[in-house]
């Protein structure tokens, strides 16, 4: 959501400007509270290049929040800009401010380069971005960039991956099948894609058991990949898997304790 802009009392302006650079970080969570509650034009270079360097996360969380105060015209040339730099926090927070702007025409910044990036920060706000801003129609094609980033890292970022490709819905359940059946995919990518394909079924179903389910089946010679019961587990149908862990949605599951949605 944007605002229009404001004209400030010139001295609270640069306060404000002089506060982003605190070493103080409650000073600098006030700083951008200010400058999102008063958008001024002043404010969006200091909030792009503070959000690179940043280590607070409320603050980020705050410039971002900032950020999407301001007009479009203001942020979307600064956030493009960004998404190429060579610093990857500037990099994953340009994408994350990006998907809550929400504007169409940053979708051709979404690149494959960043899908894949190397820093799992990067891509993971990445894959969020892509799927609020992919275009009508080339969700499939989404789908299967994404799909070549199953089995990739540790758990939160499987969890990433996994809520993305959930939330384009049916159009990936044909890339989630190939991976999980294709016996020449490691197996982390076939225990990846069933777990996220029990998800798309069942998505209050805890993914940490999911996860670990799906890579006991992929390991026992001849289970079923779709739909069979494993071995001392659930049905793969949709059922829920036993034991406790983090619900998909970021609610509470059996066992378990509340997930945070995925933010930076």
């Amino acid at each position: 959501m944007t605002t229009t802009t404001q004209t400030p009392d010139p001295t609270r302006v640069l306060q404000t400007l002089h506060a982003l650079r605190s070493t103080n970080s409650s000073l600098r969570l006030r700083a951008a509270l200010a400058a999102g509650t008063a958008p001024d034009a002043r404010y969006v270079d200091a909030l792009v290049e503070r959000s690179a360097t940043e280590p607070e996360f409320f603050v980020r969380d705050m410039l971002t929040w900032a950020l999407t105060r301001h007009p479009v015209s203001l942020t979307l040339p600064e956030l493009l800009r960004e998404v190429r730099s060579e610093r990857a926090q500037a990099r994953s927070q340009a994408l994350h401010t990006l998907s809550k702007i929400a504007d169409p025409r940053a979708w051709p910044a979404v690149t494959p380069e960043l899908l894949g990036d190397a820093d799992d920060e990067v891509a993971r706000s990445a894959w969020r971005a892509a799927v609020v801003l992919v275009p009508e129609g080339d969700e499939p094609l989404l789908a299967a960039a994404l799909a070549a980033q199953l089995g990739r890292g540790g758990r939160e970022t499987q969890l990433s991956l996994s809520q993305a490709l959930a939330a384009l819905g049916d159009v990936v359940e044909p890339v989630l099948r190939k991976a999980a059946e294709d016996h020449n995919h490691d197996p982390d990518v076939r225990a990846h894609a069933l777990a996220t394909q029990w998800l798309l079924r069942d998505p209050d179903a805890a993914f940490t058991p999911a996860i670990e389910e799906a890579r006991r089946t992929v390991a026992l010679t001849g289970a079923p990949l779709d739909g069979g019961t494993p071995q001392g587990g659930a049905p793969l149908d949709g059922g829920t898997p036993q034991g406790g862990g983090t619900s998909l949605g970021g609610g509470t599951a059996q066992g378990g304790d509340a997930f945070p949605q995925d933010g930076q």
